[in-house]
This record gives structure tokens, C-alpha cells and sequence, in this order.
């Protein structure tokens, strides 16, 4: 199957096959034919599998290629919705890049910046507007933004606004949104009762489409732990990295234990940089542009980049600490083995965590291989028998961690804004590949 037999305008196709894509992937060929038809869609699909493209083709297809419907003169005709600041930035780069050819008018707001620049880009007026729900409801509340004339609602990662307590927000925003005459396309990479119901309350009839099983990773990515102690994590880290110069994502579970392995990194002679929450716009900024162009060889971030980063060719994930739910295991190394391509997954965990990687191979239903590396042994082994300790299962998010306030702040989902998306291959990743993020 080739872009041409999905029925895209010609300006698409073109834009398409100057960024070297000609197939597309099977969320985008399962989605972009009921999308242009106007149908409503419910569309599941894991991390790295083209979803971006799967939803913003279809809707440039619809607001440029086909006949111009009259509306207010700078009110937005569509939003798509994200959970963070990076996601956010990264649709906007792609909406832009794919409708290069058709004039497209988008903007994105989001929080940690001034909200003036985004007022005056709303007044200049746009036609595609991409948001997170906090900054989004700050504009609804200072009425610079319109939104009674939106023909198309995007809800990107509808799983992750539900863990980060944006549902409220969400049901506050379609509040002030057309019912009449309106598609809206949610995606999603596992559809919880709550996101069921959610749809039922907004949605006509949507098409279903789910192309892979819940908590799925791509079959490109190779899983391995290394069994270690944890006082001599860093030290193992330090010579992973040094015997393999390829560009890496680390994770670690703290703020400040990212800016500390940083340092650590930064005086053993590395090119790394942290990005976490308490980072300030511009220093996030720079730490992502850094990472994507090759400047800086590793990224050390908290769960805040588990979610959004679109690094092309990223070869490498490694997690310093084991996440708490067994879940962001899959969207941390969804970083990785993106669109086709290879990629290594590799976690360091100690005696304390065994029961964090019990919960995550529970998770993936697969084992994960375990090989200790020469010198840093651990003087307890790993217990990963399920019954050699009972420990109630964490594949679900704790309470209290997604028990928070509704975000109506301006921190517009604590993430990361990473500037222009970088196409080039980045050291260490190999050729590019011919399917669209």
C-alpha cells in the first residue's frame, strides 16, 4: 500500500515524498480512510507507530485540500489536545512540515512561557491549534481564544492526559466546543474504562481501530538487565557508556538524582545534560535541541520525557532506576526501536527492585534477559520467581499519584518545549526510515 491509494490531496503526497515517506504504517492506514470520510475514530496504536501523521494528514486533507467551509476570519477550525509541552511542539512541526504545500496557519500554546506571544498569534489568527488542556483553559478563562467554530477535535495520547489528571479539564474545554457538525479523532495506546466512557459522552459512533494489544512494545526493540547494587550503578553506567558511544536516553526516578547523574556524567568526560521538571523553559529547551542535533551524547531525564520525544534513529534507552509503574516501562523505552528501526532497552536493577522488574515482566508477558557484566557483579542475585516473594502487582498507577488537581495552571503539562524537530539521522542510528512519525 502506497500514500496515493488513501485518497490524499496531491499537495500532501508531495510534501510526503520530499520528506522520503512512500508507505504508510498500519495505524495510518487503518485511520486515514475513515478520517477522510468524516467518521469519528477511536484509534489504538503503541508508541512510534506513525500516530502523528495518522491523524494530521487527514485533517490537512480536510481544512486545506477540500472545499474551504466560511468561519469566523481568526477563529482556530481545529485543536488537538496532547498531555505535554514536547508533544505539543512536535504536531506542530509536523502539521507545518506535512502542509508545507497548503498554507497552513497553526500555532501552539502550552505553559511555562508568556502567554502574550500566544495571544497575539491567536489574534493574528490560526486555523489549527495545538494545546495542552492547563495553558488552554487559562485562555479560555481570559476569553482570547475561540473556540465555537472548531470542525475538528484531536485528542493525541488520551491515556496519558487520563494519568495526568486531565480528564476535568478535558470535559471543561468540550464545554465550550460545537456539538453540532464536529469530528473528533481519539488516540490513545490503551483505552481505559474511564477514556470508554469519556468517548461515549462526545463521540457519534466512532470507528474502532486498535493495531496493537494494550502495553505492547515494538518487536525491533532488544531487552536486556543488567543485575547490579545499587552503589555501583553509576560506575556501571559509566562503562556501558564509554564501551558504546552510541547517542542514549537515560532515566532516573528524581529530579535531583538526574541533575546529580549529569554531573557525574558531564566530569567523566561525557557530553550529557538532565531535563526534568524544575528545569526552566529555555535550559529544557536547550538540552532537547542539544540532544536531537548530536551536540550533547546523553540525555538524562525523569519520567517527564517518557511521554512526547520524537529523536529519530534514538538507538539506546537505558533506565538508571526501574520506573514505579510497571507501565512507563513501555513508554520509556517506546523511545527507542521507533517506525521499524533497532533499538536497545536496557535497565540496571538492583536487589531492592526485583520486584519492579517481576511487575514489568508481568506486564509485557516475556521474559527479559538478564546477563550480569563482568566486574560489577551483585552480591545478591535478582528474585524474579513470583513466588519467591508475594508483592501486590503495580501494573496499575498507584492512587494517589494520579489523585491530583485538575492542571488549570500555566505549567501547560511540566514538559519540555524541544524546538524544530531534527530529521537528520543521529550518530549511531543508521538510515532513515521511509514511514512518517
Amino acid at each position: 500500500m502506497s500514500f496515493e491509494t488513501l485518497g490524499l490531496a496531491p499537495a500532501l503526497l508531495r510534501a510526503l515524498a520530499e520528506q522520503g515517506y512512500t508507505a504508510p504504517t498500519p495505524i495510518q492506514a487503518a485511520a486515514i480512510p475513515p478520517a477522510l470520510e468524516g467518521r469519528d475514530l477511536l484509534a489504538g496504536a503503541q508508541t512510534g507507530t506513525g500516530k502523528t501523521a495518522a491523524f494530521s494528514l487527514p485533517l490537512l486533507d480536510r481544512l486545506y485540500a477540500g472545499e474551504r467551509k466560511p468561519a469566523a476570519p481568526k477563529a482556530p477550525r481545529a485543536l488537538v489536545l496532547t498531555p505535554t509541552r514536547e508533544l505539543a511542539a512536535q504536531v506542530h512541526e509536523s502539521v507545518r512540515a506535512y502542509g508545507k504545500h497548503l498554507g497552513v496557519r497553526a500555532t501552539t500554546i502550552f505553559g511555562g512561557v508568556g502567554m502574550q506571544p500566544q495571544v497575539e498569534a491567536l489574534r493574528r489568527g490560526v486555523e489549527i491549534l495545538v494545546a495542552t488542556p492547563g495553558r488552554l483553559l487559562d485562555h479560555i478563562q481570559q476569553r482570547s481564544v475561540n473556540l465555537s467554530h472548531i470542525e475538528v477535535l484531536i485528542l493525541d495520547e488520551a491515556d496519558r492526559m487520563l494519568d495526568m489528571g486531565f480528564l476535568p479539564s478535558i470535559k471543561r474545554i468540550l464545554g465550550h466546543l460545537p456539538k453540532q457538525n464536529r469530528v473528533t479523532w481519539l488516540f490513545s495506546a490503551t483505552f481505559a474504562p474511564e477514556i470508554k466512557a469519556l468517548a461515549a459522552e462526545f463521540m457519534r459512533e466512532p470507528v474502532e481501530i486498535q493495531i496493537a494489544k494494550p502495553n505492547s512494545v515494538a518487536a525491533t526493540v532488544t531487552h536486556r538487565v543488567h543485575p547490579v547494587d545499587a552503589s555501583k550503578k553509576r560506575d556501571l553506567l559509566l562503562h556501558l557508556l564509554h564501551n558504546d558511544a552510541r547517542q542514549t536516553l537515560v532515566f532516573g526516578r528524581t529530579k535531583h538524582g538526574a541533575d546529580k547523574l549529569a554531573r557525574v556524567l558531564e566530569q567523566a568526560g561525557l557530553r550529557a545534560a538532565a531535563i526534568h521538571g524544575n528545569k526552566s523553559q529555555n535550559q529544557r529547551t536547550r538540552a532537547l535541541k542539544d540532544f536531537k542535533s548530536g551536540k550533547i551524547a546523553v540525555l538524562v531525564a525523569t519520567d517527564i520525557a517518557a511521554r512526547g520525544l520524537d529523536i529519530d534513529q534514538l538507538p539506546m534507552v537505558i533506565n538508571f532506576d526501574l520506573p514505579m509503574v510497571a507501565e512507563d516501562y513501555v513508554h520509556r523505552i517506546g523511545r527507542t526501536g521507533r517506525a521499524g528501526a533497532e533499538g536497545l532497552a536496557i535497565s540496571l536493577v538492583s536487589h531492592e527492585e526485583d520486584g519492579l522488574l517481576r511487575d514489568i515482566r508481568r506486564l509485557l508477558k516475556q521474559d527479559i534477559a538478564v546477563e550480569a557484566v563482568a566486574g560489577f557483579e551483585p552480591s545478591h542475585p535478582l528474585r524474579l520467581d513470583d513466588s519467591a516473594r508475594s508483592r501486590p502487582q503495580q501494573n496499575q498507577r498507584p492512587p494517589q499519584r494520579h489523585a491530583r488537581r485538575p492542571h488549570v495552571g500555566n505549567n501547560g503539562g511540566g514538559n519540555a518545549h524541544p524546538g524544530a524537530r531534527n530529521r537528520k539521522p543521529q550518530r549511531g542510528g543508521g538510515q532513515r526510515n521511509s514511514r512518517p512519525a
